[in-house]
């Protein structure tokens, strides 16, 4: 008798426990921001739990909804909080907050932009020191899987901050190139020489952000944070260098995020 009421006593907190699960389990809102958007116009900007087509496990992300639709935001940088000197694990998987400063993770990214039904806009916001700002945009912006580390794919430019991706020169276009960081160099310097020094990881020259890299390329949003009076000259920074120049101009603030067509 005993062990009957035992077995009846573990059946019922079983019971309660796989209650708790379905109580704690994340509903998806939508495959992503634009499609939240589309559901319900009147949607605020804000934390909203996103589930892609072929994603087995729903994840967060902060959407902008802005009067052109809703926009998943996968990189904001306002300050020095938090570093962007971290391994391949760390770009892949993402860290920060969602709300402040934050990399949402190249492998939600994928996830995000990998529905080929769709075309996906890529827009880098940028705030400079003096309460000024300016913005690129490019059409068919897509990432390659794990095994082509990444890699980057971009189409039209347009925007008033430069096409800083393609690059100030002949030599240095980003496109095509796999994400590198400090620990998975995927760049295009084998080495490359600049003026009388040669670098052969430009992550390293970067203050350790990962970015797609050329040649090492004129735009880089990931490398050491500067504050006012001390955001000019440096050889790492936030740069986007078609915007402001000649000097390295490391921006205020930066936003990056995607929107489907």
């Amino acid at each position: 008798m005993k062990c009957v009421c035992v077995a009846v006593v573990l059946v019922f907190l079983l019971s309660l426990s796989d209650q708790n699960k379905f109580r704690k389990r994340v509903i998806p809102q939508g495959t992503d921001c634009t499609h939240i958007k589309t559901l319900h116009s009147n949607a605020s900007s804000g934390i909203y739990v996103l589930q892609p087509l072929g994603a087995r496990v729903p994840f967060k992300a902060y959407c902008e909804m802005l009067p052109d639709g809703g926009w998943t935001v996968f990189q904001r940088r306002s300050g020095g909080k938090v570093t962007f000197n971290r391994n391949w694990k760390a770009y892949k998987q993402g860290f920060g907050h969602r709300r402040n400063d934050h990399w949402l993770g190249l492998k939600r990214i994928l996830q995000l932009t990998k529905n080929y039904r769709k075309s996906w806009t890529l827009r880098v916001d940028l705030w400079d020191h003096d309460g000024g700002r300016a913005y690129a945009e490019y059409r068919d912006f897509r990432l390659g899987n794990e095994r082509e580390a990444f890699k980057l794919s971009v189409g039209a430019y347009s925007g008033d901050a430069g096409d800083a991706i393609t690059g100030l020169y002949k030599g240095i276009d980003q496109r095509g190139f796999g994400f590198s960081t400090l620990d998975r160099d995927h760049d295009g310097c084998s080495p490359c020489l600049f003026g009388d020094i040669l670098e052969s990881e430009c992550s390293q020259v970067e203050g350790g952000g990962g970015w797609w890299y050329s040649r090492c390329g004129s735009a880089s949003l990931h490398g050491e944070w500067h504050p006012a009076g001390q955001h000019l000259g440096w050889a790492s920074g936030l740069h986007w260098r078609t915007w402001k120049g000649p000097a390295p101009y490391s921006a205020r603030a930066t936003r990056m995020m995607v929107k489907a067509e």
